[in-house]
């Protein structure tokens, strides 16, 4: 390895990088109004993020972990509890919320308000369920969690 200074575009390459600020790489990506998923559809964002866990007929499933079904289970008559489960996780079930986006190694998964509103809406309708009180992207984004303390 030579010890002599860097020169050119290698240089101004890494003072470009040093002087980035990391806030940058703290800031949860501001998602697009279908999320990564290109739905807002409830029963299209069941199939692609919740069905592989909790069966295409929402009975759950046992194995290396526990899924709860949706059918027949009295935590699903609170709509804000699904949200926060949904948005902030709970056990092995990971957050979907874009303010707990992991990586830098796999495209993350996160859902918009809109998109939690209408999969909550979509399983408290299906499986069995008669739900009938929906709940609005508004509501959802009130049940965010928070970082930390406001200063």
């Amino acid at each position: 390895m030579s010890t002599r200074p860097l020169r050119g575009a290698r240089t101004a390459a890494l003072l470009m990088a040093l002087a980035m600020p990391l806030a940058l790489a703290d800031a949860a990506p501001e998602p697009p109004p279908e999320g990564n998923l290109g739905t807002t559809r409830g029963d299209e964002i069941y199939a692609q993020v919740c069905q592989g866990c909790h069966m295409p007929d929402g009975r759950g499933a046992t194995g290396g972990a526990t899924y709860p079904s949706f059918a027949g289970n009295a935590n699903i008559a609170s709509a804000r509890y699904m949200a926060v489960v949904i948005l902030g996780g709970r056990r092995n079930m990971p957050a979907f919320a874009p303010e707990h986006v992991i990586g830098p190694y796999f495209e993350p998964v996160f859902l918009t308000d809109l998109q939690v509103a209408n999969v909550i809406n979509h399983i408290r309708t299906n499986f069995g369920n008669d739900y009938r009180d929906p709940i609005t992207a508004a509501e959802v984004k009130a049940l965010h969690p928070t970082k930390g303390t406001p200063e």
